[in-house]
């Protein structure tokens, strides 16, 4: 990309902030320059952040039911998958399926609970319980 062809479209998603892009300079020469955003850039990532709170609403519902344990909402409240979420524990997906299970998930062991709280940013307390939240 021409450095005067980076987009400088303002990006409400990137909050002011700019992103550093390579772009060649008039000599050929690769450089990183700011960028503000690009609008197209700005519509996926908003479609994106959408469909993961659509998921955390859904998370909480479940959990809410009694079908889900509060891990389940709080994977997708850290914008988590059980993809992301088994990599940052080193648990098997597997076993975190498992502990989604209401009943499993009140008899996990201290130890692994806080696995799930490092790796949630969560204390023990709130691990086991799902947050009062008023639009859900």
């Amino acid at each position: 990309m021409d450095i005067e062809n980076v987009p400088q479209d303002d990006s409400s998603t990137y909050a002011k902030m700019k992103k550093a892009i390579y772009a060649s300079n008039k000599d050929g020469t690769i450089q990183s320059i700011g960028s503000s955003g690009w609008e197209v850039e700005e519509i996926v990532t908003r479609q994106a952040i959408d469909d993961l709170d659509e998921s955390r609403i859904e998370a909480y519902k479940l959990v809410i039911r009694g079908e889900k344990s509060p891990l389940y909402y709080y994977m997708y409240e850290a914008r988590m998958d059980l993809i992301v979420l088994a990599q940052s524990t080193g648990f098997f997906k597997w076993t975190i399926k498992r502990d989604f299970n209401p009943d499993t998930f009140k008899k996990i062991s201290e130890k692994r609970a806080l696995v799930y709280c490092e790796a949630l940013g969560k204390s023990l307390d709130e691990l086991k319980k799902l947050p009062k939240v008023d639009n859900e």
